[in-house]
């Protein structure tokens, strides 16, 4: 490949050029590596900014600046852009992007995008009320970290991330690829690493404007897509979970109105698209399920059909999996399908938007793909947003996670919900500032109820 032509505003040392090189060599990502620490400095890369419909400006506009044109020459222009795509990373179970393009640059037909995210949020919570088994997240043995009380400095619901992307045409086929490196905050005590990197995302995809798109690679699932990327805790905290927040990130409304979207190697096809109608399909590397279940050869198969239209989106989705109880364990049913089904709307009337999802099956799950075995369960999400000023924007979002069955295999847990009001202010373009009072509870069902509430305080920023 050609070595890429750029022109320079700067000259002598540049810590920022050798600090990303760094990341990218150690990360395996070398071209990446080589391409930074071949060019004279990473300043001379013109920076955009990109707000997002609701945490950046309320208006879904987004200036940019960025380098364009061929045989290496600069070009400047101004770009007006009606919306930002988002992407998802939170914690072991968790969630990415939504980036902001920060830096671009060309070479040999290829174009570079890097951006990326930083959050920390003060968060202390207090627990009480009965014990209660399971996945019971307001319990203080899992939302206050086995304490009555527990205050953190670390993630939100979104971990760091620096997200790389490329994309190139040719012979007429639109060629992309898009790595997301993910590191967390807080730790248990001083002494050990915060974490070693978690790449959430490592795919590429091929298509055409008349064909669609396929992706080959490591990324999101599509159940549960929608209703976490317009959960406004994704910018914030939502349930201030000690147990994944010290360690990892904490867990908006996973586990208490969603499972979690899950990250898996997939193969997914999506539709040009048609009158805002889209389809999106594929075929998932199937799943344990964190505890007595595996899979065999049968791959996991999603699917979701989308139709937009003006401020209203709505969307309808399905996913199935075969799990088979693991030799020694002992566990029954021997083994149990996955079938769960989703049904969401969204609509968005100038500063006013409102959010309603419901996610039901056998073996949905509380936290994830079929964690509680072949038990039903039903997900449960409401969302109400208004923006005060172009600035200020209030919320109120409650969910409930349920098991409908009563079974000793899940320690008899029955539900967790969770309630958050917050307020999320942006300071800047890049920088949006959130404060968020909330409320966990988790029942089993002999009637024992645990309660955790919940504060935080912080922001994160967008380059």
């Amino acid at each position: 490949m050609a070595r890429p032509s750029f022109q320079s505003d700067f000259t002598g040392p540049c810590p920022a050029r050798e600090s990303f090189a760094a990341i990218a060599q150690g990360s395996g990502l070398l071209f990446l590596s080589w391409l930074i620490a071949a060019q004279p400095c990473i300043p001379t890369i013109t920076v955009a900014y990109q707000s997002t419909p609701d945490a950046v400006n309320h208006q879904g506009e987004r200036g940019v600046k960025k380098f364009a044109g061929s045989s290496g020459k600069r070009q400047r222009r101004r770009v007006s852009h009606a919306g930002l795509s988002v992407g998802i990373a939170l914690l072991g179970l968790a969630v990415c992007p939504l980036t902001a393009n920060a830096t671009s640059f060309s070479g040999d037909n290829w174009k570079v995008d890097i951006s990326g995210f930083v959050n920390a949020f003060y968060t202390t919570v207090s627990c009480n009320g009965s014990a209660v088994g399971g996945p019971a997240l307001a319990s203080s043995a899992v939302g206050c970290g086995g304490q009555q009380n527990r205050t953190t400095i670390g993630n939100g619901l979104l971990p760091d991330a620096l997200i790389t992307k490329f994309s190139t045409q040719q012979e007429g086929i639109d060629i992309a690829a898009q790595m997301g490196l993910m590191v967390h905050t807080a730790t248990a005590d001083g002494l050990s690493a915060n974490n070693g990197i978690d790449v959430r995302q490592a795919f590429f995809t091929l298509g055409t404007p008349d064909f669609g798109t396929v992706k080959f690679g490591r990324d999101y699932g599509i159940f549960g897509s929608n209703a976490i990327l317009t959960d406004m805790t994704l910018l914030g905290v939502g349930a201030p979970v000690q147990a994944t927040q010290r360690g990892r990130v904490a867990l908006g409304h996973i586990g208490a109105g969603y499972s979690y979207l899950g990250n898996y190697g997939q193969i997914v096809y999506t539709t040009p698209g048609s009158s805002g109608l889209s389809f999106t399909g594929g075929v998932f590397s199937p799943v344990n399920n964190t505890g007595l279940y595996d899979a065999r050869s049968a791959p996991q198969v999603q699917a979701q059909l989308s139709y937009t239209q003006g401020g209203m989106k709505a969307w309808i989705g399905a996913k199935t999996q075969r799990f088979y109880a693991m030799v020694g364990t002992g566990a029954l049913p021997a083994s149990f399908t996955m079938t769960a089904g989703e049904l969401g709307a969204s609509y968005t009337l100038g500063r006013f938007s409102v959010l309603g999802n419901v996610q039901s099956g056998r073996g949905v799950g509380i936290l994830t793909d079929g964690d509680q075995g072949d038990v039903k369960g039903t997900n449960y999400l409401l969302q109400g947003t208004l923006g005060i000023t172009e600035k200020l924007k209030l919320g109120l979002s409650g969910g409930v996670s349920r098991n409908q069955d009563n079974l000793a295999s899940t320690a008899h847990f029955k539900s967790n919900s969770n309630v958050t009001a917050g307020a999320y202010y942006a300071l800047t373009r890049s920088v949006t500032l959130d404060f968020e009072l909330s409320q966990t509870r988790s029942k089993d069902f002999a009637g024992n109820t645990a309660h955790m509430n919940g504060v935080a305080l912080g922001g994160i920023l967008f380059f």
